[in-house]
């Protein structure tokens, strides 16, 4: 049995919703086929022990921003430090084999900003994204494109 290992951080818990529903839509294609892979998910907190990540590993990061109008003027970038400190911890970072990015669209310019950071920082590709607790549709998009990276990934 093949379980994909996601680490996320979820401040206002639509990351946590997303999740959840992801998951479980991977115990339903599970079901049907076992080949699908499965989930398990980890949350990182500001209490969350340091620990060493042994397998590969997705990373969800949802974008928060203070201020600005998302095209010219200033913005804060609220970084999603506990996940961040953590996935640099040790050799964490070398095995997060992609990023999936959230926020909200109105955002513009700064949609998914601290998912893309992140992917560039990891050197880990940026594999979707989706707008604030996502959709069914979002789910059944981002499932397969996880499915396919972990295969790769596990397989070299």
């Amino acid at each position: 049995m093949t379980t994909m290992n996601v680490l996320f951080i979820s401040i206002e818990g639509n990351t946590r919703s997303f999740l959840t529903r992801l998951t479980a839509y991977a115990r339903q294609q599970h079901s049907f086929d076992d080949s699908n892979p499965l989930i398990k998910t980890k949350e990182i907190t500001d209490q969350t022990v340091p620990a060493k990540e042994k397998e590969p590993f997705f990373a969800f990061v949802p974008t928060y921003l203070n201020g600005g109008n998302g095209f010219d003027s200033g913005f804060t970038e609220l970084m999603t430090n506990a996940l961040g400190e953590y996935i640099d911890q040790g050799k964490n970072a070398d095995q997060c084999i992609g990023v999936v990015g959230s926020g909200n669209k109105n955002f513009n310019a700064q949609y998914c900003l601290t998912a893309k950071k992140y992917s560039k920082q990891l050197d880990a590709p940026f594999l979707a994204d989706y707008e604030l607790r996502g959709t069914d549709e979002d789910i059944q998009r981002i499932y397969p494109i996880l499915a396919k990276r972990w295969q790769e990934a596990v397989n070299n």
